[in-house]
Protein backbone atom coordinates (compact mmCIF):
# COMPACT_ATOMS: atom_id res chain seq x y z
CA UNK A 1 0.00 0.00 0.00
CA UNK A 2 1.40 3.86 -0.80
CA UNK A 3 2.31 6.07 1.67
CA UNK A 4 -0.63 8.42 0.71
CA UNK A 5 -3.10 5.71 1.37
CA UNK A 6 -1.28 4.53 4.53
CA UNK A 7 -1.86 8.57 6.05
CA UNK A 8 -5.71 7.79 5.43
CA UNK A 9 -6.44 4.20 6.76
CA UNK A 10 -2.96 3.62 8.83
CA UNK A 11 -4.01 -0.34 8.92
CA UNK A 12 -6.55 0.20 11.66
CA UNK A 13 -9.81 -1.15 11.99
CA UNK A 14 -12.78 1.04 12.00
CA UNK A 15 -13.12 1.38 15.55
CA UNK A 16 -9.77 3.02 16.07
CA UNK A 17 -10.23 5.49 13.41
CA UNK A 18 -10.08 8.88 15.62
CA UNK A 19 -6.71 8.47 16.08
CA UNK A 20 -5.84 8.24 12.02
CA UNK A 21 -3.94 11.12 11.06
CA UNK A 22 -6.06 12.70 8.42
CA UNK A 23 -5.92 16.01 7.39
CA UNK A 24 -9.07 17.80 4.80
CA UNK A 25 -6.22 17.90 2.38
CA UNK A 26 -5.21 14.11 2.44
CA UNK A 27 -4.48 13.40 -1.25
CA UNK A 28 -3.71 9.69 -2.92
CA UNK A 29 -1.79 9.48 -6.17
CA UNK A 30 -3.04 6.62 -8.45
CA UNK A 31 0.32 6.50 -10.45
CA UNK A 32 2.31 5.24 -6.95
CA UNK A 33 -0.17 2.10 -7.42
CA UNK A 34 -0.40 1.91 -11.17
CA UNK A 35 2.66 -0.56 -10.56
CA UNK A 36 1.56 -3.19 -8.41
CA UNK A 37 0.24 -6.10 -10.17
CA UNK A 38 -3.70 -7.23 -9.63
CA UNK A 39 -3.84 -5.68 -6.04
CA UNK A 40 -2.29 -1.99 -7.27
CA UNK A 41 -4.84 -1.95 -10.01
CA UNK A 42 -7.75 -2.78 -7.28
CA UNK A 43 -6.39 -0.16 -4.93
CA UNK A 44 -6.28 2.60 -7.85
CA UNK A 45 -10.04 1.67 -8.61
CA UNK A 46 -10.95 2.46 -5.39
CA UNK A 47 -9.40 5.86 -5.36
CA UNK A 48 -12.20 7.78 -6.32
CA UNK A 49 -13.90 6.61 -3.28
CA UNK A 50 -11.71 7.05 -0.89
CA UNK A 51 -11.31 10.69 -1.80
CA UNK A 52 -14.63 11.83 -2.84
CA UNK A 53 -16.36 9.76 0.28
CA UNK A 54 -14.03 7.94 2.51
CA UNK A 55 -11.36 10.73 3.69
CA UNK A 56 -14.93 13.34 4.72
CA UNK A 57 -16.43 10.35 6.75
CA UNK A 58 -12.83 9.49 8.26
CA UNK A 59 -12.64 12.76 9.49
CA UNK A 60 -16.59 13.32 10.96
CA UNK A 61 -16.25 9.85 13.00
CA UNK A 62 -12.29 11.39 13.65
CA UNK A 63 -14.22 14.34 15.48
CA UNK A 64 -16.85 12.33 16.81
CA UNK A 65 -14.74 10.35 19.75
CA UNK A 66 -16.62 7.18 19.66
CA UNK A 67 -17.22 5.12 22.69
CA UNK A 68 -14.17 2.16 22.97
CA UNK A 69 -15.67 -1.09 21.47
CA UNK A 70 -16.72 -3.27 24.17
CA UNK A 71 -17.51 -7.22 23.41
CA UNK A 72 -18.64 -9.34 26.22
CA UNK A 73 -16.24 -11.87 26.62
CA UNK A 74 -17.77 -15.55 25.33
CA UNK A 75 -18.89 -18.52 27.65
CA UNK A 76 -15.56 -20.73 28.16
CA UNK A 77 -15.54 -24.29 28.09
CA UNK A 78 -13.17 -26.03 28.89
CA UNK A 79 -10.25 -27.29 27.32
CA UNK A 80 -11.21 -31.14 27.18
CA UNK A 81 -14.93 -30.20 26.06
CA UNK A 82 -13.88 -27.02 23.51
CA UNK A 83 -14.52 -28.20 20.08
CA UNK A 84 -11.27 -28.99 18.18
CA UNK A 85 -10.11 -29.40 14.89
CA UNK A 86 -10.42 -33.13 14.53
CA UNK A 87 -14.04 -32.65 15.75
CA UNK A 88 -14.42 -29.83 12.83
CA UNK A 89 -12.71 -32.57 10.75
CA UNK A 90 -15.52 -35.22 11.56
CA UNK A 91 -18.46 -32.85 11.08
CA UNK A 92 -16.82 -31.95 7.39
CA UNK A 93 -17.00 -35.37 6.61
CA UNK A 94 -20.35 -36.28 7.80
CA UNK A 95 -21.49 -32.85 5.94
CA UNK A 96 -19.98 -34.14 2.97
CA UNK A 97 -21.51 -37.76 3.09
CA UNK A 98 -24.94 -37.26 3.05
CA UNK A 99 -25.00 -38.17 6.99
CA UNK A 100 -27.09 -35.23 7.97
CA UNK A 101 -28.65 -37.14 10.87
CA UNK A 102 -25.41 -38.44 12.38
CA UNK A 103 -24.03 -34.96 11.85
CA UNK A 104 -26.89 -33.17 13.73
CA UNK A 105 -26.45 -35.94 16.52
CA UNK A 106 -22.86 -34.92 16.50
CA UNK A 107 -22.90 -31.70 17.08
CA UNK A 108 -25.40 -32.41 19.87
CA UNK A 109 -23.00 -34.62 21.62
CA UNK A 110 -20.32 -32.01 21.87
CA UNK A 111 -23.17 -29.91 23.22
CA UNK A 112 -23.38 -32.54 26.23
CA UNK A 113 -20.12 -31.91 27.31
CA UNK A 114 -21.39 -28.72 28.68
CA UNK A 115 -20.21 -26.55 25.62
CA UNK A 116 -22.19 -23.53 25.87
CA UNK A 117 -24.00 -23.43 22.34
CA UNK A 118 -22.52 -19.73 21.35
CA UNK A 119 -18.68 -21.73 21.69
CA UNK A 120 -20.58 -24.72 19.05
CA UNK A 121 -21.74 -22.11 16.63
CA UNK A 122 -18.26 -20.30 17.16
CA UNK A 123 -15.87 -23.26 17.17
CA UNK A 124 -17.60 -25.65 15.58
CA UNK A 125 -19.85 -24.21 12.71
CA UNK A 126 -17.82 -21.25 11.51
CA UNK A 127 -14.82 -23.34 11.30
CA UNK A 128 -16.27 -25.97 9.46
CA UNK A 129 -17.78 -23.68 6.96
CA UNK A 130 -14.94 -22.36 6.34
CA UNK A 131 -13.04 -25.67 6.22
CA UNK A 132 -15.88 -26.73 3.74
CA UNK A 133 -14.70 -23.76 1.69
CA UNK A 134 -11.22 -23.96 1.18
CA UNK A 135 -11.95 -28.18 0.32
CA UNK A 136 -12.97 -26.43 -3.28
CA UNK A 137 -10.64 -23.62 -3.06
CA UNK A 138 -7.72 -26.41 -3.11
CA UNK A 139 -9.88 -28.26 -5.50
CA UNK A 140 -10.11 -31.21 -2.83
CA UNK A 141 -13.64 -31.35 -3.00
CA UNK A 142 -16.31 -30.38 -6.18
CA UNK A 143 -18.06 -27.07 -5.92
CA UNK A 144 -21.47 -28.67 -5.30
CA UNK A 145 -20.07 -31.30 -2.93
CA UNK A 146 -19.29 -28.07 -0.76
CA UNK A 147 -22.45 -26.23 -1.29
CA UNK A 148 -24.32 -29.14 -0.91
CA UNK A 149 -22.56 -29.73 2.79
CA UNK A 150 -23.07 -26.15 3.87
CA UNK A 151 -26.33 -26.04 3.08
CA UNK A 152 -26.70 -29.18 5.09
CA UNK A 153 -24.96 -27.06 7.14
CA UNK A 154 -27.17 -24.30 7.66
CA UNK A 155 -29.72 -26.94 8.02
CA UNK A 156 -27.55 -27.70 11.53
CA UNK A 157 -27.89 -23.76 12.26
CA UNK A 158 -31.59 -23.58 11.56
CA UNK A 159 -31.94 -26.81 14.11
CA UNK A 160 -30.09 -25.37 17.09
CA UNK A 161 -31.83 -21.54 16.56
CA UNK A 162 -34.70 -21.84 19.53
CA UNK A 163 -32.33 -22.73 21.58
CA UNK A 164 -29.92 -20.20 21.08
CA UNK A 165 -32.47 -17.59 20.73
CA UNK A 166 -33.84 -18.74 24.06
CA UNK A 167 -30.77 -17.07 25.34
CA UNK A 168 -31.98 -14.14 24.03
CA UNK A 169 -31.80 -10.98 26.54
CA UNK A 170 -34.98 -8.97 26.62
CA UNK A 171 -34.71 -5.87 25.31
CA UNK A 172 -36.47 -4.87 22.56
CA UNK A 173 -36.17 -1.28 21.17
CA UNK A 174 -36.94 -1.84 17.37
CA UNK A 175 -33.63 -1.84 15.94
CA UNK A 176 -33.21 -2.86 12.17
CA UNK A 177 -30.98 -4.75 10.53
CA UNK A 178 -30.47 -5.94 6.67
CA UNK A 179 -27.96 -8.65 6.09
CA UNK A 180 -27.13 -10.02 2.91
CA UNK A 181 -24.35 -11.65 0.97
CA UNK A 182 -23.19 -9.13 -2.09
CA UNK A 183 -25.21 -9.63 -5.03
CA UNK A 184 -23.45 -12.65 -6.54
CA UNK A 185 -22.49 -14.17 -3.76
CA UNK A 186 -23.04 -17.86 -3.24
CA UNK A 187 -22.56 -19.26 0.11
CA UNK A 188 -25.04 -17.88 2.89
CA UNK A 189 -24.08 -19.46 6.02
CA UNK A 190 -21.74 -16.85 7.25
CA UNK A 191 -25.02 -14.37 7.02
CA UNK A 192 -27.12 -16.72 8.70
CA UNK A 193 -24.92 -17.04 11.26
CA UNK A 194 -24.13 -13.40 12.36
CA UNK A 195 -28.37 -13.01 11.87
CA UNK A 196 -28.66 -15.69 14.62
CA UNK A 197 -26.71 -13.09 17.01
CA UNK A 198 -28.50 -9.98 15.91
CA UNK A 199 -32.03 -11.73 16.53
CA UNK A 200 -30.33 -12.85 20.03
CA UNK A 201 -29.67 -9.09 20.80
CA UNK A 202 -33.31 -8.37 19.97
CA UNK A 203 -32.98 -6.88 16.21
CA UNK A 204 -35.53 -7.06 14.36
CA UNK A 205 -33.40 -8.93 11.01
CA UNK A 206 -34.29 -9.43 7.34
CA UNK A 207 -32.42 -11.88 5.57
CA UNK A 208 -32.47 -13.93 2.94
CA UNK A 209 -30.88 -15.38 -0.28
CA UNK A 210 -28.42 -13.40 -2.41
CA UNK A 211 -30.28 -11.02 -4.32
CA UNK A 212 -29.85 -9.25 -7.67
CA UNK A 213 -28.39 -5.52 -6.79
CA UNK A 214 -31.53 -3.85 -8.15
CA UNK A 215 -33.33 -5.58 -5.73
CA UNK A 216 -31.36 -4.62 -3.01
CA UNK A 217 -31.82 -1.36 -4.06
CA UNK A 218 -35.78 -1.69 -3.83
CA UNK A 219 -35.52 -2.83 -0.55
CA UNK A 220 -33.26 -0.12 1.07
CA UNK A 221 -35.46 2.23 -0.72
CA UNK A 222 -38.80 0.94 0.46
CA UNK A 223 -37.85 -0.16 4.23
CA UNK A 224 -36.32 1.53 7.33
CA UNK A 225 -33.11 -0.04 8.41
CA UNK A 226 -30.50 1.26 10.96
CA UNK A 227 -27.97 -1.33 9.42
CA UNK A 228 -27.21 -2.76 6.64
CA UNK A 229 -25.13 -5.99 6.49
CA UNK A 230 -23.02 -7.10 3.59
CA UNK A 231 -20.63 -10.36 3.27
CA UNK A 232 -18.73 -11.08 0.59
CA UNK A 233 -16.62 -14.69 0.30
CA UNK A 234 -13.93 -13.45 -1.60
CA UNK A 235 -11.64 -10.54 -2.92
CA UNK A 236 -12.75 -10.33 -6.74
CA UNK A 237 -16.09 -9.25 -5.32
CA UNK A 238 -14.53 -5.90 -3.58
CA UNK A 239 -15.61 -3.77 -6.14
CA UNK A 240 -19.01 -5.06 -6.77
CA UNK A 241 -18.80 -4.50 -3.03
CA UNK A 242 -17.61 -0.75 -3.80
CA UNK A 243 -20.20 0.51 -6.34
CA UNK A 244 -23.07 -1.24 -4.25
CA UNK A 245 -22.50 0.95 -0.89
CA UNK A 246 -22.54 3.93 -2.49
CA UNK A 247 -26.01 2.76 -4.35
CA UNK A 248 -27.15 2.24 -0.67
CA UNK A 249 -26.13 5.16 0.67
CA UNK A 250 -28.24 7.22 -1.95
CA UNK A 251 -31.35 5.15 -2.08
CA UNK A 252 -31.62 3.73 2.08
CA UNK A 253 -34.90 5.20 3.07
CA UNK A 254 -32.49 5.91 6.34
CA UNK A 255 -30.14 8.70 5.19
CA UNK A 256 -27.92 7.91 8.11
CA UNK A 257 -27.79 4.09 7.89
CA UNK A 258 -24.27 2.27 8.93
CA UNK A 259 -22.64 -0.29 7.02
CA UNK A 260 -21.16 -3.23 8.17
CA UNK A 261 -19.25 -5.32 5.83
CA UNK A 262 -18.28 -8.72 6.61
CA UNK A 263 -15.53 -11.77 5.17
CA UNK A 264 -12.04 -13.46 5.04
CA UNK A 265 -10.59 -9.97 3.50
CA UNK A 266 -11.79 -7.78 6.01
CA UNK A 267 -10.63 -9.70 8.98
CA UNK A 268 -7.14 -10.07 7.28
CA UNK A 269 -7.19 -6.58 5.53
CA UNK A 270 -9.60 -4.40 8.24
CA UNK A 271 -8.39 -1.13 5.96
CA UNK A 272 -10.02 -2.56 3.34
CA UNK A 273 -13.32 -1.46 5.56
CA UNK A 274 -12.32 2.28 4.78
CA UNK A 275 -11.40 1.59 1.26
CA UNK A 276 -14.84 0.31 0.15
CA UNK A 277 -16.98 3.04 1.59
CA UNK A 278 -18.30 0.67 4.89
CA UNK A 279 -17.94 2.03 8.46
CA UNK A 280 -17.27 -1.17 10.45
CA UNK A 281 -16.21 -4.78 10.46
CA UNK A 282 -16.40 -7.61 12.96
CA UNK A 283 -13.89 -10.27 13.41
CA UNK A 284 -16.75 -12.89 14.02
CA UNK A 285 -20.58 -13.72 14.22
CA UNK A 286 -20.75 -12.77 18.16
CA UNK A 287 -19.57 -9.50 17.83
CA UNK A 288 -21.29 -8.27 14.79
CA UNK A 289 -24.05 -6.76 16.78
CA UNK A 290 -21.94 -5.03 19.50
CA UNK A 291 -20.21 -3.18 16.68
CA UNK A 292 -23.63 -2.20 14.91
CA UNK A 293 -24.13 -1.04 18.52
CA UNK A 294 -21.30 0.99 18.19
CA UNK A 295 -21.95 2.30 15.06
CA UNK A 296 -24.97 3.29 15.60
CA UNK A 297 -23.58 5.43 18.50
CA UNK A 298 -21.97 6.99 16.77
CA UNK A 299 -24.03 8.09 14.09
CA UNK A 300 -26.37 9.89 17.16
CA UNK A 301 -23.56 12.01 17.78
CA UNK A 302 -22.91 12.95 14.49
CA UNK A 303 -26.84 14.15 13.85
Amino acid sequence: MNDSLERVVSGRAWEEVECVPVTESTAIDSRVVAGHGRSGQLMAGLIDTVEAEIVPRLILARRSSPEPLMVPAPLAAAPEQAPCVDDVLELSSLLLKDQFQTASSFVRSIQSRGVPLETVYLDLLAPTARHLGDLWTNDICHFGDVTIGLCRLQQVLRDFSPAFLNEASTRDDGRRALLMSVPGGQHTFGISMVAEFFRRARWDVTTGAPVARDELIRIVRSQWFSVVGLSVSCEVQVELLVSTIRLIRRASRNPAVGILVGGPVFVTHPEMVALVGADATAIDARQAPVQAENLLALIAKQS
